[in-house]
């Protein structure tokens, strides 16, 4: 159905558009090219046209001339997610939320912000206090490994947790996320504010059931932080276990525990020094005063230290472990290995070793030829309990294939989040979209003019 963007854009001649087709393709994309069954299906995909509104008056002034010409909008933020959330199933109007980007304000632990700041950006604003005062630092309790490009609304739109999780859980666990302001998607809009779990009616719905404006978030206390590699010649046993044991020690502060198994940690450049050829390894990013403890443990383990750095001077010179972690391990290993794609998957708290042992006993091994790779991040669960999960890296023979390897590690109790799905309602949900979710969708999107198709159960306008 084509859709009057020439109109549109008259209406609103002041607003930063785009138009150029190399352009909006670019927009038009995000890091579904992980996945070759997105890839596939969201080819050629691409808005009408794209803008940057300023601040939240060109926002509203936006939605509302859309809400009124009934025209699609798929909302940006820094295009760093997996599943296609930026990419518009039905055209329309792509809206890069980059220019929403002001700290509203810090109130002592807690911070609100709009949704188009960079995670960077506002930890680093938080560290330092939001205003300038130079108030005792805060930083954030949770981000993605792509936190230097990544926005608010985006890790909120499409994220589940990362850095941090090890202590706060993921984005979603009671605490983290205290409340949003969202723009209803109707011809005179105006801000609705949502508070606790009103507001995480939002999270991980790709932004199809509302427009996130602000975001408030509850702050840890600054640490100073250092990154270690820790190396383990033999199995991946002795990786995991230590893992587990940094991960559970209640005494030693950290912000991410990661282990990867051979010949994963091969695949990032120029980091030989770290990685020797063989080895399995922890990345550990923990508190300064614990590192004389967290050496002891390793030692324990069989495990020694090939790799130092304060993190923030790490982060500064753009060699931080932190970007190894997470999907940014999966993102080095497709670089050095493109015939490969990947799967998350959580392990049950008090059993998660023996599954872990399970699934990489039953489909890995340790050759760059190995079916399946793996990469275990150890996190808080949405209940508190430690558990695991993993990003493994799959050899891509085919779509039959890789459902074979989702059913042998669900049959071994492992819940599976399949990443290869264009739809919101499957991966995390299961198939069903949440009820909270269907009510957001009915009050904020009416219409639904949200990047219509990615709600499979909804029906498409027209």
């Amino acid at each position: 159905m084509p859709h009057d963007v020439e109109s549109l854009r008259a209406a609103l001649p002041a607003l930063d558009w785009t138009t150029g087709a190399e352009r909006l393709a670019l927009l038009s994309r995000d890091f579904s090219w992980f996945s070759p069954i997105l890839k596939a299906e969201l080819e050629g995909k691409v808005a009408d046209i794209a803008v940057r509104p300023r601040d939240e008056a060109e926002l509203r002034q936006l939605v509302g001339e859309c809400a009124r010409r009934a025209i699609p909008l798929t909302l940006r933020g820094a295009a760093t997610g997996n599943y296609g959330q930026c990419t518009p199933l039905q055209g329309g109007v792509l809206v890069d939320m980059g220019g929403l980007k002001r700290v509203v304000w810090q109130r002592g632990g807690a911070v609100r912000a709009q949704a188009g700041i960079r995670l960077a950006e506002l930890e680093r604003r938080v560290r330092g206090g939001a205003d300038g005062s130079g108030a005792p630092g805060f930083e954030l309790r949770t981000m993605p490994s792509t936190f230097r490009v990544a926005t608010l609304g985006g890790l909120f739109a499409g994220g589940f947790g990362g850095v941090g999780s090890i202590t706060y859980g993921p984005i979603a666990a009671s605490g983290n996320v205290l409340g949003a302001s969202a723009l209803p998607v109707v011809p005179e809009p105006q801000p609705v504010e949502l508070r606790g779990a009103e507001a995480l009616a939002l999270h991980h719905t790709w932004g199809t059931t509302g427009i996130v404006l602000e975001l408030e978030l509850a702050l840890a206390p600054a640490q100073s932080w250092i990154e270690l590699v820790v190396v383990f010649d033999g199995s991946f046993d002795a990786a995991l276990d230590f893992g587990d044991a940094l991960a559970a020690a209640p005494g030693l502060p950290k912000r991410n525990v990661a282990a990867l198994a051979w010949p994963v940690p091969g695949f990032v450049a120029k980091w030989e020094h770290a990685f020797p050829p063989g080895h399995d390894a922890v990345l550990a990013v923990v508190a300064e005063a614990a590192e004389p403890a967290v050496r002891d443990l390793a030692e324990r383990f069989g495990g020694r230290v090939t790799h130092r750095a304060e993190s923030t001077e790490a982060q500064r010179r753009n060699q931080t472990v932190l970007e190894m972690c997470w999907n940014h391990s999966t993102l080095h290993a497709l670089k050095a290995d493109p015939g490969r794609t990947y799967l998350q998957c959580s392990f049950t708290a008090g059993r998660h070793l023996e599954q872990v042992r399970a699934v990489h006993q039953r489909f890995g091994g340790r050759s760059t030829e190995a079916e399946v790779l793996m990469h275990v991040e150890f996190i808080r669960s949405l209940d508190g309990p430690l558990i695991a999960t993993a990003l493994p890296l799959v050899r891509y023979t085919g779509e039959a294939r890789l459902q074979e390897i989702i059913d042998g590690y669900r049959a071994l109790g492992v819940r599976v989040n399949n990443p290869h799905h264009k739809h919101v309602e499957d991966g995390r949900f299961g198939g069903t979209l949440p009820p909270a979710a269907v009510a957001a969708k009915r009050r904020l999107d009416p219409l639904n003019l949200l990047n219509p198709g990615k709600l499979r159960v909804w029906p498409l306008p027209g």
